[in-house]
């Protein structure tokens, strides 16, 4: 085969290979990776041995992601604090020449919660369901890949199933909007029961920073409690009740979290006694129209998927 037609063929199927390896893995950096390597193996591959091009490369990135699931595993062991996901940041409004993670988080499994849940799964059980589930991999295959019998198989798929089941369901734009927006303006009043009311009664505050800045060391169960939380850090880092107003320019902005609406908090110098910040996502989920689950990213190494168009930060 032609290499320019190779590489052209090969290219066809990126979006996709990165939809696989960013939903395996919950990292931007992992799926670019093994899209890359799975680029270098086909290259020296041999071509005859070939029947369905998209089919080889999907197992191809997904053993290369199983065995950076793995090597996650061990280095969480060691991590600084909580783990979350990389988010993938992109402009509230879709490019009109998008970048092709843009085309992954457009799928409801791909939200930034669900996200979460799937890196609570072992390594197994994220790999059977995301390939079965989300791509429709039949289970010999899976099993194959996995070294397990097609039973075993399917049995970890019905174990993820049930995990990702006690997860919020994905809920319409328009909802998110105005469960985020109601949160911002309760924030922005300074009263620690009207951002509570904003709050779902079984809310969680998430942060993950890889010990590089300040956020909560654990995680915050319960809307009283992420209220004085998060109004500590207003008071803390001394910002005023405007720049946290939905209509006001604060040190935020809008932005699309894994195809929903989030923030990125601009990097802040220290002033006026208050420390500085650095720049950090943040992303939400809403269920039963307010604020369930609240995602503070700031460990820059998880920031590599913040694709914002040039002009915008």
């Amino acid at each position: 085969m032609v290499a320019a037609l190779l590489a052209d063929l090969f290219e066809s199927h990126r979006a996709h290979l990165l939809s696989v390896g960013y939903r395996l893995t919950g990292s931007v950096a992992d799926a670019e990776d093994a899209v890359q390597e799975s680029w270098l193996r086909l290259a020296t591959a041999h071509q005859s041995e070939i029947e369905d091009l998209r089919a080889w490369l999907t197992t191809v990135v997904s053993r290369i992601c199983l065995d950076r699931l793995r090597s996650a595993a061990s280095r969480r062991e060691n991590y600084v604090g909580q783990w979350l996901p990389e988010p993938i940041v992109t402009g509230p409004v879709p490019s009109s020449r998008p970048d092709p993670l843009e085309s992954v988080i457009r799928k409801q499994d791909c939200r930034f919660a669900a996200l979460v849940v799937l890196d609570a799964l072992t390594p197994p059980q994220r790999v059977a369901f995301v390939l079965h589930d989300a791509f429709s991999v039949p289970f010999d295959e899976i099993a194959e890949l996995l070294e397990v019998t097609p039973e075993a198989a399917r049995q970890l798929a019905v174990r993820a199933r049930k995990s990702l089941s006690r997860g919020p369901e994905p809920v319409a734009d328009a909802e998110h909007l105005a469960a985020v927006q109601q949160l911002l303006t309760a924030m922005a009043t300074g009263d620690v029961n009207a951002v509570a009311a904003a709050l779902h009664p079984d809310s969680v505050f998430i942060g993950d920073t890889g010990g590089t800045a300040r956020t909560a060391p654990r995680a915050i169960v319960g809307p009283d409690k992420i209220a004085r939380f998060a109004l500590g850090l207003v008071r803390m880092y001394r910002m005023a009740p405007e720049e946290l107003s939905p209509a006001g320019s604060g040190p935020f902005e809008f932005v699309s979290v894994n195809g929903q609406l989030g923030l990125l908090m601009h990097e802040r110098a220290p002033h006026d006694g208050a420390p500085g910040s650095p720049e950090r996502v943040i992303g939400f989920a809403v269920r039963d129209g307010l604020v369930w689950g609240t995602y503070d990213i700031a460990n820059p190494a998880k920031l590599g998927g913040v694709r914002l168009p040039p002009g915008t930060m």
